[in-house]
């Protein structure tokens, strides 16, 4: 949706709104909301997040987060789910509420505050499709991004902030994994986010004494690898931990 198409919307609605006695909703500035977000994944041992090319102004032809403007008619959430089916074809993720922009210097088209959400996804399970107003859509890694539009690489920064120190009291790395894995694919997610080696013993001993993992019982016999015991999380939803 175009910045102006979002203002007749506005106008629109705030017609059919019956308001108290004595308001007038032109004695108050109405800023714009917008969403965006950030989907993580981890692709050839490195931690990437999904961008689309804006195919419009402002910042044409540069890439930035998924994301728009909200409908008077929906959450903000579903304002979220929405564009990121709309602009990448990405759709059944779980999305987290990181923070909300309200720099006011932030879009150049008028005040806009953005509200930005996160997931973290398996990336072999998602068909990347660009539609609406992206001419492209691809996966980066975090460490080379390309020129980001708007202020997407500050919001970037501060979700890897979150993640880095969410992943220490939650089980939120659970999205970046199939259902049944070993833990040394867990152990390399942790690896990859936190930019560090593990012990293996020290991991093994630390993610068991959590209580969030069960054995499944079975073992992972493909390729060359030696045979190993495959665990599933308990909970495939936000659990926090001690």
């Amino acid at each position: 949706m175009t910045f102006l198409g979002f203002q007749r919307i506005f106008v629109c609605m705030s017609d059919t709104i019956k308001l108290p006695e004595k308001y007038n909703l032109n004695d108050y500035q109405c800023p714009s909301v917008t969403v965006d977000i950030l989907v993580f994944t981890i692709e050839a041992s490195e931690l990437k997040v999904l961008l689309i090319k804006r195919a419009i102004e402002p910042f044409k032809d540069e890439w930035a987060l998924p994301g728009g403007f909200i409908k008077m008619d929906e959450s903000l959430e579903a304002a979220a789910l929405r564009e990121l089916v709309q602009e990448t074809g990405v759709k059944n993720v779980y999305l987290e509420q990181l923070y909300t922009f309200g720099d006011t210097n932030r879009d150049p088209r008028s005040r806009v505050i953005t509200v930005a959400y996160f997931a973290l996804v398996p990336s072999a399970k998602l068909d990347l499709k660009a539609s609406t107003d992206a001419a492209d859509v691809a996966w980066f890694p975090i460490k080379k991004l390309p020129k980001l539009a708007f202020d997407h690489k500050k919001i970037i920064d501060y979700a890897m902030n979150r993640l880095t120190s969410k992943i220490e009291y939650s089980n939120i790395v659970y999205g970046l994994l199939p259902i049944k894995f070993r833990l040394s694919e867990l152990q390399k997610v942790y690896e990859v986010i936190l930019s560090k080696k593990m012990d293996k013993r020290n991991f093994r001993k630390w993610i068991l004494s959590l209580g969030l993992l069960e054995a499944t019982g079975e073992k992972d016999t493909d390729g060359a690898h030696r045979p190993a015991e495959l665990f599933k999380f308990k909970k495939r939803e936000p659990v926090l931990f001690d």
